[in-house]
C-alpha cells in the first residue's frame, strides 16, 4: 500500500495504490494550490482507502525536475509523513512517470520508437528525457531550448513520441519525426506502477539526505520594490 504524490507543476495529485491499481485519487490543476491543497488531498484519499498513515507500507513522491516550489512542499510533506510514522521513502523521477503514462495513449507499442517527456521550463526551453517503449533512459533529464534541430542526432529510431505542457509550446517547430501525444501531464495516478517496482526492489531513499532534482540551479528573482 503506499501513498503517491505529484507536485512537480501545476498540477497537485495524491493517489493511494495497492500494488500497481490505484484504490483512491484527488487532483486539480487550478494553478499552485499545493501548499492548500496537499495535506487536504491526503487526508481524503486516506479516508476513501480506509486506511491510516501506520497502515502505508511506503511514500513515494516525484523527484522532479519541474517547479522549485512545487517539489519543495511534495518532497518536504513526504519526508515528514515518513518520519513520523517511520515509512520508507520512495522516489520517481517527473519524466519517467510521464513516460510510463504515455504508453496507455498508444496502441500495439513497436519497440522502434522513443518516448520524450517535456516539461515547461519557461520561454522557449523544456526540461525533457528520452526513454524506449521499456521505460530505459536514452537521454537522461536535460534542460533544452526547442528548436527543429532537437535530438536530430538520435536516427536508430522510426518515431519519437512527445508530450506533456512543454511540449504543447513547441508543436510547429519539431520535425516531422516527433509526434504529440495530447493530454500526458505529471499525475500520481501515473507514479504507481514504478513505485511498486522499487517498493518490491527494496529502492528507497535516506530521509535526511534526500532532495529534489531541480535540474537546474534555482536562482532568486529581485524583490520589487
Amino acid at each position: 500500500m503506499l501513498l503517491n504524490l505529484e507536485t512537480s507543476t501545476n498540477i497537485c495529485s495524491v493517489a493511494v495504490s495497492d500494488g500497481e491499481s490505484i484504490i483512491a485519487f484527488r487532483e486539480t490543476n487550478e494553478g499552485f494550490s499545493h501548499a492548500e491543497k496537499l495535506t487536504v488531498f491526503i487526508a481524503e484519499v486516506l479516508e476513501e482507502s480506509k486506511i491510516k498513515l501506520k497502515d502505508l507500507d511506503a511514500v513515494a513522491v516525484s523527484s522532479g525536475p519541474g517547479s522549485y516550489t512545487g517539489l519543495r512542499i511534495g518532497i518536504s510533506v513526504a519526508k515528514g509523513l515518513c518520519f513520523a510514522v517511520d515509512k520508507q521513502l520512495i522516489s520517481i523521477p517527473t519524466l519517467q512517470a510521464m513516460a510510463s503514462g504515455s504508453l496507455e495513449k498508444l496502441v500495439n507499442v513497436d519497440s522502434n520508437i522513443l518516448l520524450c517527456p517535456m516539461i515547461d521550463a519557461r520561454r522557449m526551453e523544456v526540461y525533457c528525457a528520452l526513454y524506449d517503449s521499456n521505460l530505459n533512459c536514452h537521454q537522461a533529464a536535460i534542460a533544452k531550448v526547442v528548436t527543429s534541430e532537437l535530438f536530430s542526432e538520435i536516427n536508430d529510431f522510426k518515431k519519437i513520441y512527445f508530450f506533456g505542457d512543454g511540449a504543447e509550446k513547441c508543436r510547429l517547430i519539431l520535425n516531422p519525426l516527433f509526434e504529440y501525444l495530447p493530454d500526458v501531464f505529471p499525475s500520481a495516478k501515473k507514479m504507481a506502477k514504478l513505485a511498486n517496482k522499487k517498493w518490491k526492489n527494496g529502492q528507497f531513499e535516506n530521509l535526511a539526505l534526500f532532495e529534489p532534482f531541480y535540474l537546474k540551479e534555482y536562482k532568486a528573482g529581485k524583490k520589487s520594490e
